[in-house]
């Protein structure tokens, strides 16, 4: 009987699975939203699964290990094992191709700079500051040298959670570097004791006025309130859609955010392409004047590089007033942490290595190049790709992806859904609640300890003390068949500006003008 009882069972529950796929094949065929499925019932779902989970199939199974973008797997492996503490060494030899378009090579010197005893770095194997002090050529109330040549480039609170913010700026707080508020406005989560760079855009958000625009007043409020904040940044552009504006989707606008943000729950908030606050380039000027005046801190602007006529006639007016930003942040034309139709991603603006060497060359002629931090942002999270920044007049590298991957991003490519699996690029609470802000926090600010440690054992290895010594004849990279490799100023037609360097001991003893670099 008990035999006759489970059989029956058995066959219900088949038959509830034939009716279940029968009703899916009928409304298949009945619709005609998608021809695979109307043209084969119930087996097209598996081609639009499998669409689904492409990414991961050829992240894992598919891609070889230098084959995958943005991000190979060997990079990512650096990034991982390099936050975590672990072995990040490869054997067996190099399995990337060196004789690749733009493959850089890092000329090494007969003998490697020798560090002596007492020296900061036998105290601190990491120590690196910037060798430039923001806002000391034009005399600002606060000047700040930061106290890492890495550090987070402008990532928002709303585009990242809020556990993935707080383990960031914790993170930066332990490895002496800043964190870019990207800018969503400044969050509960960004005041975790690290060093605070603010950065706006065309909404304003966190000093926006009731229509709409900018207010000085809630500025410096903003700046007096907490003075963690060392820099502010005005976002010209980006590197993901430059042009365009930004877009949070509506879906990832909780209560919170739209309070720090002050804009309305639900609804697609949209950044404007062009600024309220000025309209050319004079007007940019004075208002990088009238932020410095008002609150004292060294200020920059951001923007991804393509026309270069209007960064001319900044050039112009900085050399006839003596006035100008304190630092310009290049960020790569090939895209970032912002969401972006294809058609600008792909190709609206230019690589950064285009852009940067374009930029530099052009503010060096016109005797620009000392009184500039630049500081360089597109995919450069890498020591190798640092030091060719370095030589090539870069001052700083702000890095967004490689942070977001130390503390556990697997290049899902899906931010701009709101259902980002780590729980880094989501406002699920559920999803978040896989993040330990005390865990992650500590292999951000090692990913950044291992980096400045490795930069400067390769500048070591080229002769230098520091990376603002690099010269351009000091990396070689791949042009063409014919001439396999051409050191850089050839490549790119200029010499950089040397940056004034005594030694990485005066570095120290100026540690009041950053973080703590003692």
């Amino acid at each position: 009987m008990d035999t006759l009882l489970n059989f029956l069972s058995s066959i219900s529950w088949w038959l509830w699975i034939i009716i279940a796929l029968a009703i899916i094949a009928i409304r298949d065929v009945f619709q005609k939203k998608h021809t695979i499925s109307h043209n084969f019932p119930i087996v097209g779902h598996v081609r639009y699964w499998f669409e689904s989970i492409g990414p991961e199939i050829r992240q894992y199974f598919v891609a070889n290990n230098r084959e995958e973008l943005p991000f190979n797997r060997i990079e990512r492996g650096w990034i991982y094992a390099s936050a975590k503490k672990e072995n990040n060494y490869e054997g067996f030899g190099t399995d990337r191709d060196i004789y690749a378009h733009h493959h850089i090579f890092i000329n090494n010197a007969m003998m490697p700079y020798q560090v002596e005893k007492g020296h900061p770095n036998t105290v601190d194997h990491c120590f690196l500051p910037c060798a430039k002090i923001m806002g000391e050529f034009n005399n600002r109330k606060r000047p700040y040298r930061p106290a890492s040549v890495i550090n987070i480039s402008a990532m928002s609170f709303g585009s990242l959670s809020a556990k993935a913010v707080e383990s960031l700026n914790k993170g930066v707080k332990m490895a002496n570097a800043y964190h870019n508020t990207g800018e969503g406005g400044l969050s509960p989560y960004h005041s975790n004791g690290g060093d605070v760079v603010f950065h706006f855009g065309t909404g304003y958000f966190g000093v926006r006025a009731d229509d709409g625009g900018f207010s000085m007043e809630k500025m410096v409020k903003l700046v007096e309130e907490n003075p963690f904040i060392r820099a502010i940044e005005v976002k010209l552009s980006q590197g993901a859609k430059p042009g365009k504006g930004g877009v949070l989707p509506g879906a990832k606008i909780t209560p919170e955010i739209a309070k720090i943000r002050g804009v309305e729950i639900g609804k697609d908030v949209l950044s404007p392409p062009n600024h309220k606050a000025f309209s050319n380039v004079p007007e940019l000027m004075d208002f990088v004047e009238a932020i410095a005046e008002a609150t004292g801190l060294p200020v920059g602007i951001k923007a991804a590089i393509g026309k270069l006529e209007q960064w001319e006639e900044l050039a112009d007016i900085m050399v006839k007033t003596g006035k100008g930003p304190d630092f310009i942040t290049v960020d790569g034309g090939e895209g970032g942490t912002g969401a972006a139709p294809p058609s600008f991603a792909d190709h609206v603006a230019l690589p950064w290595v285009y852009g940067f060497s374009g930029l530099y060359k052009m503010f060096q002629k016109k005797g620009l190049s000392e009184r500039i931090v630049f500081v360089a942002s597109g995919r450069l999270g890498f020591p190798a790709k640092a030091a060719m920044a370095f030589a090539m007049g870069a001052d700083c590298i702000n890095v967004a992806r490689e942070a977001m991957m130390s503390i556990g991003c697997i290049q899902a490519q899906i931010c701009h859904t709101n259902k980002c699996p780590t729980g880094i690029a989501t406002q699920s609470k559920w999803l978040q609640n896989g993040i330990d802000p005390t865990l992650k926090s500590v292999r951000l600010a090692q990913y950044f300890r291992t980096f400045r440690k490795e930069f400067i054992e390769i500048t070591h290895a080229a002769g230098y003390e520091h990376p603002c010594q690099f010269k351009m004849t000091d990396v070689d990279i791949n042009v063409d068949d014919h001439n396999l490799s051409k050191e850089l100023d050839s490549t790119y037609g200029y010499d950089k500006t040397l940056v004034p360097f005594n030694g990485m001991e005066s570095l120290k003893q100026c540690a009041h003008l950053g973080g703590n670099v003692s």
